[in-house]
C-alpha cells in the first residue's frame, strides 16, 4: 500500500488540529475535515461567506437550504455559531485571526510557495478568491493534495510553474503519500504512509527530501 484514501487523509488532518482553534476549510477535499474533528476537543470552524461555529456536513434529510459553505455544500450550525457580513468575514482573515486553514493546491513549492488556483491554462477563468487572503492571513497553512498528478507529475517542486497564490506561505502538506514540512531547508517528511520512505518519495518528486525526525534530531546527514 502506498496510498491511503481521501477520507483517511482528512482523518489524519483533524488530528493535528489543536483544541481551541479557529479553522478555514477550503474548497473541496478539504472540507472533509469537519467530519472527522474530535467530538470533545472544541475546535471553531470559520467559512468565508459568513459563519463562525460551522459543524459537519448534515445528516441526509436534514438539509437547510440556507446554510452552506464557501463551496455551496450544506453544512451545519454549532450551538453559538455566529454569522456576519461577508466584509467582516475577509476581516477576520486578513486580520491574523485564524490559527489554520486547510487549503488545496496545484503546486507547492520547497520554500512554501502556493498555487492553487490557476494553472495559467489559456482561456482559465480567474477563481484566486479567497485563499490568497487565507495563504497569507493564517497562522498555519495546511495543504491537502495529492502528491501526483494524473498524468504523473510531483504536486511538490522546486518553484512553482503555475500562478501563485502566496508566497512562503504553507506550513505543512498533506498528501495521499506522506505529510511533509516546509522547512527552510526545504521539505522533510514528518510521516510516510504504506510503503513510502524519504528515499521513494524523493524518487517520485525528484526532490532532495529530509528525514524530519532525524532532522529535529540533528542526525540529517
Amino acid at each position: 500500500m502506498t496510498r491511503i484514501s481521501r477520507d483517511d487523509l482528512a482523518a489524519r488532518i483533524a488530528a493535528d488540529i489543536p483544541e481551541g482553534s479557529f479553522v478555514n476549510l477550503g474548497i473541496g477535499a478539504p472540507t472533509k475535515v469537519a467530519n472527522y474533528l474530535p467530538d470533545d476537543l472544541e475546535i471553531i470552524l470559520h467559512t468565508e461567506n459568513g459563519l463562525l461555529g460551522m459543524g459537519a456536513a448534515p445528516e441526509p434529510g436534514k438539509i437547510d437550504p440556507d446554510l452552506i459553505n464557501a463551496g455551496k455544500q450544506p453544512v451545519t450550525a454549532l450551538p453559538g455559531a455566529a454569522y456576519f457580513h461577508h466584509a467582516d468575514s475577509f476581516a477576520m482573515m486578513r486580520g491574523g485571526h485564524l490559527d489554520v486553514c486547510v487549503l488545496g493546491a496545484f503546486q507547492v513549492a520547497q520554500n512554501g510557495d502556493l498555487a492553487n488556483w490557476s494553472t495559467g491554462a489559456p482561456g482559465a477563468i480567474p477563481a484566486v478568491g479567497g485563499a490568497m487572503d487565507l495563504a497569507i492571513g493564517a497562522k498555519n497553512v495546511y495543504v491537502m493534495t495529492d502528491l501526483l498528478t494524473k498524468t504523473g507529475e510531483s504536486k511538490l517542486v522546486a518553484s512553482c510553474t503555475y500562478p501563485l497564490t502566496g508566497v512562503g506561505c504553507v506550513t505543512r502538506v498533506y498528501t495521499d503519500h506522506a505529510v511533509f514540512d516546509v522547512t527552510p531547508d526545504g521539505f522533510a517528511v514528518r510521516e510516510a504512509f504504506g510503503d513510502n520512505t524519504v528515499t521513494s518519495l524523493s524518487e517520485l518528486t525528484g526532490l532532495r527530501l529530509m528525514d524530519a525526525a532525524a532532522a529535529a534530531s540533528g542526525t540529517e546527514n
